[in-house]
């Protein structure tokens, strides 16, 4: 297995400016990023390929590997320190913030500090195009470089910094030094043609840092979280933020693609893309955290999805962040993937499968947005229609889920639980508002969801709700039958349910979220780590069956499992290491949710600390 120059996934720290992110390592090189936008061919992409990847690395000369990584407080903005000889060294990262897409230039600010002593940098920027398939030729100006890719991305950056840089087989290096108080600086920015660069600027990067600190204070001081985990929530809150398109509102699962579930193996997947799955979780955050700006955005891309329905009513799964439908998945052979995990994918392809559950969170996110929001449009409302006429006449079928196996189409209990919602906060909704809609039709296919699942996906022999007809194992995604209010937290059948989770899929606070061997066929080989979102799940569940104390408890072991600056990945391998694409935002949506069901437990139940 091939390990040359990787630094573990939860090494990372990660900045952004709302159009896309980079992760920014403790060793100072930045080893991810896509450009211009969250799902554009990456740049720089060290972390799937430490050789053909590209990366941007400033650290001292002399380092003792004792780097330390955090984020101004309240912000997104990044500071990496490290020893380096008798010196003290300091790199700030950050991506300004605030601009429309018209007017940005999509920069990236990168300065190094000589804190303490005189400390000698090493800077290497080293971008490989399309993701690392395009050669490019560079230009050297005065105080710049011009990097343009000469494939079919067409992307040109510039590289703005007044240190003598020396260029070399497409990549700039150099060599400095800087005595107490000194800073270099380095820009990092979109090439337009005939567009004047904002960095040019005598005093861009100090007006930029300043700037943008503001903004990230500005934003998280309207957050309405004051609980007992304030500093975890808001730094979940900041991370969903930079996840979020300034321009079209909607959120990215992840800001990575190609991260594996397992060292070494296949299950690699391309996450920049938005799951309407994903709707509630979000809506419910952000109304919850007091945004509701945000939420409204969100809501406003829902709705476009909404007005562009197939023509029997239904709709993907998922999106890009701009709406666009075609995702197609192909795979990068070039590239040795992280740690040798291959292959290397980009695209999704399972945005054209069927997983009937996005009904149940597509209408539970437009039944909040209504109730906590704004009231929503007629227009959406006969949309709404069309898109519940279908669930009535399609829950039945079976489908590929909310985990998007690709080993065959099963009859998934999530799957009919969620259609039992889309028809529920339909009805609720059309009542709410006095909306006009097929009473009988839609109260009756409820009803009749409800028997099937009772009785159907009901094991009497393991008194539990199991992953799919036919058979008798259970699934994490079963968690939520309680937190939908499908059934209480307190039935007997939920908690011998609960029980049989805590056997199968519970490992200390860790949950799978199905084991790979006895579930429905994922199609894959290996295996997989325990799923964060799940864990997060299993704390809420505990909390609202009345264990608030259990659910406490639970939780704040899952907070130790965040990396040094508060993020998660997808999954958690077995020594506690991170897997799968980081950072993840469902993982932090399930954070802020059990957060918020774990505090109000503690607070009825008169627990003051």
């Amino acid at each position: 297995m091939a390990d040359r120059g990787y630094q573990p996934i939860e090494d990372y720290g990660v900045i952004g400016d709302l159009h896309t992110v980079a992760l920014v390592g403790k060793d100072g090189s930045i080893d991810f990023m896509s450009f211009p936008h969250f799902d554009s061919p990456t740049i720089f992409a060290g972390l799937l390929d430490a050789e053909k990847g590209g990366r941007f690395q400033i650290r001292p000369r002399l380092h003792d590997g004792t780097e330390k990584q955090m984020y101004l407080p309240d912000t997104n903005v990044l500071i990496t320190r490290s020893l380096a000889g008798q010196g003290v060294a300091e790199v700030s990262d950050f991506m300004p913030v605030g601009a429309t897409e018209g007017e940005h230039c999509h920069a990236l600010v990168r300065r190094a500090k000589c804190v303490r002593g005189e400390v000698a940098f090493d800077v290497v920027f080293d971008p490989r195009f399309d993701y690392g398939r395009a050669e490019h030729k560079v230009e050297q100006r005065d105080g710049e470089l011009i990097f343009e890719s000469q494939g079919d991305d067409g992307t040109a950056i510039r590289l703005r910094t007044d240190v003598p840089l020396d260029v070399s087989n497409g990549a700039a290096i150099g060599r400095f030094t800087l005595a107490a108080g000194q800073t270099a600086a380095f820009v990092l920015e979109q090439a337009v043609p005939g567009r004047e660069s904002a960095s040019a600027a005598p005093d861009y990067v100090a007006d930029q840092f300043k700037q943008t600190v503001n903004f990230w204070r500005t934003w998280i001081g309207h957050s309405k979280y004051h609980g007992r985990w304030a500093e975890i929530v808001n730094r979940s809150a900041l991370l969903l933020k930079l996840m979020v398109s300034n321009t079209h509102g909607s959120l990215v699962a992840a800001a990575t693609c190609g991260l594996p579930e397992e060292i070494g193996g296949e299950r690699n997947w391309d996450y920049r893309y938005t799951w309407i799955r994903d709707a509630s979780f979000t809506l419910y955050a952000l109304i919850r955290l007091g945004y509701t700006s945000e939420a409204g955005r969100f809501m406003s891309w829902i709705e476009d999805r909404c007005m562009d329905l197939n023509p029997d009513g239904s709709m993907q799964i998922m999106y890009g962040h701009d709406g666009r439908k075609v995702l197609t998945e192909e795979t990068l052979p070039h590239l040795e993937g992280y740690r040798g995990s291959s292959p290397v994918r980009i695209g999704n392809g399972a945005y054209d499968q069927l997983q009937l559950d996005i009904y149940g969170e597509l209408l539970d996110s437009i039944y909040l947005y209504n109730k906590y929001g704004e009231p929503i449009s007629y227009a959406l409302w006969e949309n709404v229609i069309h898109i519940v006429d279908w669930v009535t006449e399609h829950w039945q079928l079976p489908d590929e889920g909310i985990w998007e196996v690709r080993g065959g189409q099963q009859e998934f209990l999530y799957s009919r639980l969620m259609c039992w919602v889309a028809l529920d906060r339909a009805i609720r909704l059309a009542e709410k508002r006095s909306f006009p809609y097929p009473y009988d039709r839609w109260r009756g296919t409820r009803d009749d969801i409800t028997r099937d699942i009772l009785t159907n996906f009901w094991d009497p022999k393991r008194q539990a709700f199991v992953q799919h007809k036919g058979t008798n194992t259970v699934d994490a995604s079963n968690l939520l039958m309680p937190m939908v209010k499908f059934i209480s937290p307190t039935d007997p059948r939920w908690v011998s349910t609960l029980k049989a989770i805590e056997e199968d899929l519970v490992d200390d606070s860790l949950v799978y979220r199905y084991r790979t061997g006895d579930a429905a066929s994922d199609g894959l080989l290996g295996e997989e780590g325990t799923f964060n979102m799940c864990s997060f799940w299993y704390a809420e569940v505990l909390a609202r069956g009345g264990d608030a104390q259990k659910a406490r408890f639970f939780f704040e072991k899952m907070l130790g499992y965040a990396n040094h600056v508060g993020l998660y990945a997808e999954e958690l391998g077995p020594h506690g290491e991170h897997l799968g694409n980081f950072p993840q935002a469902f993982t932090h949506l399930g954070l802020i949710s059990a957060a918020y069901a774990i505090d109000r437990k503690l607070s009825d139940a008169g627990w003051m600390g």
